[in-house]
Order: C-alpha cells, then sequence, then structure tokens
C-alpha cells in the first residue's frame, strides 16, 4: 500500500442502554466488555500489523478526554485526541479528524470505527480493510455490511448492488435503509442482497471533504472555521467551542453515504464489502450476551456468580455475590450502587429507565460510584446528613488541583503510602497511618511525590458535600 493509512475512532457515544455498567461520564467503550482490554482499546489496536498504518486520531467528548489519553498510555500507544467542544454526531466528528489529516498537506485514507463495536475476528476484519484501502486510493467511498444472520430490527441496513466492475469482493452501493419491522427484516434476510450497516468506513481525507463540500457545505464551513482558532495541549487538539456550537448536528450517512448510493453528479464513488468477522455494536445487554463465551446451557457470566438451573442467562457482577435459579433469557447485571434485571428482549428499554433516573437528576444516570480524574479515582463509600466518606487513590507523581470548598471540611487518612499536603501557607508529608485536616475555606492541595499509588480515606463533613463546591487556583490538568 502506497498511501499512509490513520485509524479514526469516534468515541463519542453514552452506551445508555448498557446502563447500569455503562454511564454517562463513563461510557461502555471505556469499559473492558468482552477481554481484558477497553472496547476503545480494542479498537485503536484493531489495525495492527497493516502496512502503512499511523498514528491512530481519536475524536472524543471533552469531558472524558483524560481517560481516553490514560487508556492510549496504558496500550503503548500515542495518537492525536481531538476534542469536541459538544456533541454533533459522527459527520463533524469525521469532518475534524479528515481536515486535521491534511494539515500538512497529506492526504491519508481514513479508516473510520466507532470505539465501541466489538470484532472478534481481527484478521477477517484487516483483510477486508486492506481491500477497502485499495478502492479508496482510487477515490471510492467504502463502507462493510455485515452478512446479517438473523432478522435483526436493531440495526439500519444496506442494500448491494452490482460488482460495476469492482474487484476484491465489493459492491456498488445501491441504499441505505432504515431499522425495519420484524416483517421487513426477514424479507431483507431472504432477498439476499441486504446488509447490516457497520457503521465503519474507509476513504482518502480528500474524498470526504469533496463529498461534504456538496452534501453539507454548511458542516465544512463551521469545522473549518472552528479548526480555524485550534490549539493544541500536548496530544489534545481543541477546536474553537463558540465555533463548533454552531456546527449542524448530523450523522456520516445522513450528510453523505445515502447522497453517494443515489449516484448524484460531483459526488464520488461508494462501494460495500460484506462481511462476516463476528462483528456487533454491543447496542444493548442481549447483543453483548450474543459475542460472549458461553457454557452449554447458553449462560454467560463475570465475577462472583453462581447459576443454578439456567439457560440463556447473562450474570455480570462487580462485587457481590450474584446467585440465579431457573431463569432463562434473562440478564442480571450488578454494580456497586445498582442492579439490572431484564428479559433478553426487553434490553433496548434500558433506555427508558436511564431517562427516568435523569428526569429525576439521579446521579446515577451519569456517574459511576467509583469516578475517575485524570490523577486517580475516586469511590464514593458512605455518605449521610452533613458527612460523606470517600476512598480516594492517586497516581504515582500526581497531584490534584491546589483548591478550597465554601461549604465543607476534610479530613485525610493515609493508608497506603505517602502525601505531599499543602494547607494554607505550609507544605508537609503525612504518611501511613497518619492524618490531617484541612478547614472549611482553606486553600489545599494533594500530591503523590511517591513511586507506589497513594490511597486514602478522606471524610468530609459539612452543609453541602456537592462536587460542584471546588474552587481552583491552579491545576496541572487545565482544568476551570
Amino acid at each position: 500500500m502506497s498511501m499512509s493509512i490513520i485509524p479514526v475512532v469516534l468515541s463519542g457515544g453514552s452506551g445508555t442502554r448498557l446502563w447500569p455498567l455503562s454511564r454517562e461520564k463513563y461510557p461502555k467503550q471505556l469499559l473492558p466488555l468482552v477481554g481484558d482490554n477497553t472496547l476503545l482499546q480494542e479498537t485503536v489496536a484493531r489495525l495492527g500489523g497493516l502496512e502503512g498504518l499511523g498514528e491512530p486520531f481519536l475524536v472524543c467528548n471533552e469531558e472524558h478526554r483524560f481517560a481516553v489519553a490514560e487508556q492510549l498510555r496504558l496500550l503503548g500507544k500515542r495518537g492525536q485526541i481531538l476534542l469536541e467542544p459538544c456533541g454533533r454526531n459522527t459527520a463533524p466528528a469525521l469532518t475534524l479528524a479528515a481536515l486535521w489529516a491534511q494539515r500538512d498537506g497529506d492526504d491519508p485514507v481514513l479508516v473510520v470505527m466507532p470505539a465501541d463495536h466489538v470484532i472478534l475476528e481481527g484478521e477477517v476484519f484487516r483483510k477486508a480493510v486492506a481491500r477497502a484501502v485499495g478502492l479508496a486510493e482510487q477515490g471510492l467511498a467504502v463502507t462493510f455490511g455485515i452478512t446479517p444472520d438473523c432478522p435483526e430490527t436493531g440495526y439500519g441496513y444496506i442494500q448491494r448492488g452490482d460488482r460495476s466492475g469492482l474487484d476484491d469482493g465489493a459492491y456498488a452501493l445501491a441504499r441505505f435503509v432504515e431499522k425495519p419491522d420484524r416483517e421487513t427484516a426477514q424479507a431483507y434476510l431472504d432477498a439476499g442482497d441486504y446488509l447490516w450497516n457497520s457503521g465503519i468506513f474507509v476513504m482518502k481525507a480528500s474524498t470526504w471533504l469533496s463529498a461534504l463540500s456538496v452534501c453539507r457545505p454548511d458542516i465544512l464551513l463551521a469545522c473549518r472555521t472552528a479548526l480555524g482558532a485550534v490549539s493544541q495541549d500536548g496530544d489534545f487538539v481543541r477546536v474553537d467551542r463558540r465555533e463548533f456550537e454552531q456546527c449542524p448536528s448530523d450523522s456520516i450517512d445522513y450528510a453523505v453515504m445515502e447522497r453517494l448510493s443515489a449516484g448524484l453528479p460531483g459526488l464520488p464513488g461508494a462501494a460495500v464489502i460484506p462481511l462476516s468477522a463476528g462483528w456487533s455494536d454491543v447496542g444493548a445487554w442481549d447483543a453483548l450476551w450474543k459475542v460472549l463465551p458461553k457454557c452449554a446451557a447458553g449462560n454467560a457470566t463475570r465475577g462472583d456468580v453462581m447459576l443454578e438451573s439456567c439457560r440463556n442467562t447473562l450474570a455480570l457482577s462487580e462485587g457481590r455475590l450474584v446467585t440465579c435459579i431457573g431463569l432463562s433469557d434473562v440478564v442480571v447485571i450488578e454494580t456497586n450502587d445498582a442492579v439490572l434485571v431484564a428479559r433478553h428482549d426487553a434490553t433496548q428499554d434500558v433506555k427508558k429507565i436511564v431517562d427516568r433516573l435523569k428526569a429525576e437528576k439521579r446521579s446515577v444516570a451519569q456517574w459511576h460510584r467509583k469516578v475517575h480524574r485524570p490523577w486517580g479515582w475516586y469511590d464514593g463509600v458512605d455518605s449521610g446528613e452533613r458527612f460523606q466518606v470517600k476512598r480516594i487513590c492517586v497516581k504515582p507523581g500526581a497531584s490534584l488541583s491546589l483548591q478550597m470548598h465554601h461549604h465543607r471540611a476534610e479530613h485525610w487518612i493515609v493508608v497506603t503510602g505517602t502525601a505531599r499536603v499543602t494547607r494554607g501557607e505550609e507544605a508537609f508529608l503525612v504518611s501511613e497511618n497518619q492524618s490531617t485536616y484541612i478547614p472549611l475555606g482553606v486553600k489545599h492541595r494533594l500530591e503523590n511525590p511517591g513511586i507506589v499509588p497513594l490511597e486514602m480515606i478522606e471524610v468530609q463533613s459539612g452543609s453541602y458535600l456537592g462536587e460542584d463546591d471546588i474552587v481552583r487556583f491552579e491545576d496541572t490538568y487545565g482544568r476551570g
């Protein structure tokens, strides 16, 4: 392959149908749902070994930037992380990546992949991508259609056309169709020329931008303008918030690909390659159950789980013992602050529960009890009227912001490691089994100067204990 290839990983989803494991502030792509690596890490590593492969571009929400960067680091990868100030769907996300890829006059082939999909047969996928890259070098926009094995109603479909002189197992892209009802899905399956829409695309940066200039020039202009005031902070690429907020919201399919399938003049050609590689968008719990290893009775488990006389059951435990007796076609998900029980055929309705939780302003819709921060994490262990207890872990060399609280005081007890504490004008070390006290209204900072993680217990007391009662004066991570 003569042309460079850049993986573009779109990491903007919230994965609400996989609640309670997936939360808005820490969604499913950041979780290890199938193997030891997270879905995001698996996606970044998926193209490893392809000739001409460059460093990945990741397009993600500003709030997820530190988690994404940390997962790249743990994978031993470097990449460009383009930050979206707000969600505008996949077409603007790809446009930012394509424009950024061309900043030095290059025109690489972009392999555009959602960060939250599963592909079990990596080598099959890489061979299909290699074929797609060859077509993309000829100026085609290529997508993959998943060979269906059931009349699925949860996916959109792509109808393939004829071969039209295409090689490498590709077909002309005839049309996209919306998620069908059961009867229509069965008709598509029987017809044999319909494929599931994978949401994965391969094309040159110039091919996408040229098509967008015809189909959605407003999106292209908004993204160009937003990148006109770009700033870089290490691997983070920030676009202008105000300009990007003016960008229309649209998907890659609606903005461009559906119009390419219509063969409108002035637009590049489009092709679809059928793919059978163990793909799933793990859009709901029943979809995850299908791709997980199962016993002879069809049960998939993880964590401290005990089953008796169960069939086709998915049971996951994050901590407590989960026991199930006499269940069939059921999902049981335990986390430290919520439990979900649902039939397989009702798992699409988990989103309705999340919507109700949001309407009631319950934090479990957005946050896990264990909250990840760029310096480490904290876990809300207990709370009551005017008090809250947290377990805190600070990574070696990391520090929290220099901050102050208007409504709470804090007691810190070091369990493991050594803490450097700034309190007002003084700075001192606190070692294992020692404690200190931070009065209300006093500037303070917690740091880990050691080479092992710092673990401690924090007891907060006061009239208001919300996370928004933080006034930051200095912050290593650029948070306001």
